[in-house]
Order: C-alpha cells, then sequence, then structure tokens
C-alpha cells in the first residue's frame, strides 16, 4: 500500500477474504484464498493461478480508467488533459 498525504494511492494482498450469503438458507461462509489483490484509482485487479498453474486474472476498470484507456488506445477525445505541460 502507498500513502501520501493521508491518502491511499494503491492497496495490494497476498489473500483475499470472500464472505458470501446462501439465497436460501442465509447462512453466511467466508473463505480465504491466495488471490493476489491489487487496487488503484484506476482498476482492481484479481490475479491467481488456473487447475495448471498458468496465471488467471481478472481486471474491473473504474470510470476514470477506462478513460485513461480509451486515451492510450486512440479512442478518446482529442484534448489535453494536462494543460500542455
Amino acid at each position: 500500500m502507498a500513502i501520501m498525504d493521508n491518502q491511499f494511492f494503491e492497496v495490494t494482498a497476498k489473500m483475499v477474504t470472500v464472505e458470501v450469503v446462501d439465497e436460501r438458507t442465509g447462512t453466511v461462509f467466508r473463505r480465504e484464498l491466495p488471490i493476489d489483490y491489487y487496487e488503484n484509482a484506476n482498476c482492481l485487479r484479481l490475479q491467481g493461478e488456473n487447475l495448471d498453474g498458468s496465471i488467471s486474472q481478472l481486471v474491473f476498470y473504474t470510470a476514470r480508467g477506462m478513460e485513461r484507456l480509451k486515451d492510450l488506445t486512440g479512442h478518446g477525445p482529442d484534448h489535453d488533459n494536462c494543460g500542455n505541460h
């Protein structure tokens, strides 16, 4: 986790806890899973291993992240976000 001026810029972890409530019984199930967690203002990424040991990941982009991705791939608006500096 990187902190600057008491603000979080990114959050990382090697283990996540998943908690679900069964719809039929209302029973709460909680599991700790060996999943790499990474989050910043642009995205949330979950990364782990498949059954064959290869890396698999899910990435969820924020609205800000989608705009930046569009800009990087040339699909964003033609304006300068930095004010020409």
